[in-house]
């Protein structure tokens, strides 16, 4: 939690920059709000804090409805941190409780529940459980006023074990009914959407994705798009669109970047997905960052200050899917970008889940690792040691000796990688940055770094590594920031195969 008088300040001035850093709750209305709300600023007197918006529900305030504090872009603090709490924050926010229950969250993170209760309490003012159901909330709030869905089905696909409980938790977050919130319409982050049906085809949902400005979404977008596989990945209508392989069936999601969010339709196979759909979207585009402290750090050095100019709030781009990206990157070893796009679509195409797309041209799901460890020659034709690498990989994968989830203890996962024949410092930071968020990764040897290192005179090897030294805790945004001057499809976003048609 910020400090008292930098919250005061944050609400007087309404900056948005610390939406999600912190909400504020009103004594006097038993409102809380982000702290760039528009309405009157309360009397200072009358204002508490609270490092979520669990923590406020739970001290009994309950949600603004014109700022939609539960709809901020989520807290800048978690996605970077390497610690338990936010391991257990991200595995929250990827529906973890509502499948496994707090006692399988606790299992992945290698505490005893009562321990985790007390860990959670104490920095976020909330126990699991109520982090839970507030995050169950405001997934319900979304399917009341997007679809057409029955009220118990709202329920089961939002994580509520009840009719009783999803009733009464969303009286006390919102001060209305289930109906009381479909009759109200949809909110700011939510669009019109299709109706779609619990079972049989997709159902889809138009979703709006907070970002924490600045945003800038060319090299995002265009390193998401260049490096895609067909079949998984695509760019249509000015969208990224790509599969899902979701808790409860495959997915498609359509991500639109504009200058303040990034407008995302979702096609699911069972609602209860909506929630780590969300998610991973978020991670896989590193909405979550704080762009205004990694743009400040960065720019102190004279050879990256023009261009943290030149972009600011540049992205990580991430995956939906970690194991994937891990996959990916040792199919990309010592190939061009090209090449790698090649192989990973031979072994979609062979291996991957089909898909039936109802908007676009996808047309598989990206292969489990399981599936990848069984790979023939056939399915996959590189030198050997490389498949051999690959197989290993996915082997680890399968068996759940290497996590690289969300919740994955960062170190661990390092050590496991390198551990595995075939696994060089290019690989395991490549994964570290792109599969485990880690925002201090950083592929020195990677040979688009080292051209541009040397475009922007820096030195090469050692003496770079050194240099990057004054780059931490943000190496990974350098690296982004130094891509960014290459002449390469991931700078640029691509003309449409609609418009070219």
């Amino acid at each position: 939690m910020p400090a008292r008088e930098t919250c005061l300040a944050a609400v007087d001035s309404r900056d948005a920059r610390f939406d999600g850093a912190f909400v504020t709750g009103v004594t006097s209305t038993g409102i809380y709000c982000r702290p760039s709300c528009p309405a009157r600023t309360p009397s200072a007197a009358n204002c508490t804090f609270h490092p979520s918006a669990a923590a406020a529900q739970a001290a009994g305030f309950r949600a603004c409805k014109r700022c939609r504090p539960d709809a901020a872009p989520g807290s800048a603090e978690w996605e970077p941190r390497a610690d338990v709490t936010a391991r257990v924050v991200r595995l929250i926010a990827d529906g973890v409780v509502d499948r496994d229950g707090v006692a399988g969250l606790a299992r992945r993170v290698g505490y005893s529940p009562r321990q985790l209760e007390r860990l959670t309490l104490a920095e976020l003012g909330a126990t699991p459980i109520g982090l839970a159901r507030a995050q169950r909330a405001h997934t319900a709030r979304l399917l009341l006023q997007t679809t057409d869905l029955a009220m118990a089905d709202v329920a089961f696909a939002a994580g509520f074990g009840s009719i009783r409980s999803f009733n009464a938790t969303l009286v006390a977050a919102y001060a209305a009914t289930p109906s009381g919130l479909r009759d109200a319409g949809g909110p700011s982050e939510a669009g019109a959407s299709g109706t779609g049906a619990v079972g049989g085809r997709l159902l889809r949902l138009d979703v709006r994705l907070p970002v924490r400005p600045p945003f800038c979404a060319t090299h995002l977008f265009g390193h998401l798009v260049a490096t895609g596989v067909p079949g998984v990945e695509e760019w249509r209508g000015g969208a990224y669109r790509r599969t899902l392989r979701l808790p409860h069936g495959p997915g498609i999601a359509a991500l639109t970047p504009r200058p303040d969010h990034v407008a995302a339709t979702l096609h699911l196979s069972d609602p209860r997905d909506l929630t780590p759909a969300i998610g991973r979207c978020r991670r896989m585009l590193d909405l979550d960052a704080d762009p205004v402290a990694v743009d400040a750090l960065l720019a102190r050095d004279p050879v990256l200050a023009p261009l943290v100019a030149a972009d600011p709030g540049c992205r990580v781009p991430r995956s939906a899917d970690p194991d994937e990206l891990a996959l990916r990157v040792v199919l990309g070893q010592q190939v061009s970008t090209a090449a790698a796009r090649t192989a990973a679509g031979r072994l979609v195409a062979r291996l991957g889940e089909p898909i039936a797309d109802p908007e676009g041209g996808l047309t598989h799901v990206f292969p489990t690792a399981d599936a990848v460890a069984g790979a023939s020659a056939e399915d996959y034709r590189a030198p050997a040691s490389r498949r051999l690498t690959l197989i290993r990989l996915a082997a680890a994968l399968a068996s759940g000796s290497l996590d690289l989830g969300p919740g994955a203890d960062r170190d661990e996962a390092r050590a496991g990688l390198a551990a595995l024949p075939g696994i060089g410092p290019w690989t395991v930071e490549m994964v570290a940055m792109r599969s485990l968020g880690d925002p201090d990764a950083f592929p020195a040897t990677d040979l688009g770094v080292r051209r541009a290192a040397a475009g922007q005179g820096l030195p090469d090897g050692r003496a770079l590594t050194a240099r990057a030294e004054r780059w931490r805790p943000w190496r990974a945004y350098a690296t982004v920031h130094l891509w960014s001057t290459l002449d390469h499809a991931i700078n640029r976003l691509p003309a449409d195969p609609e418009e070219d048609a």
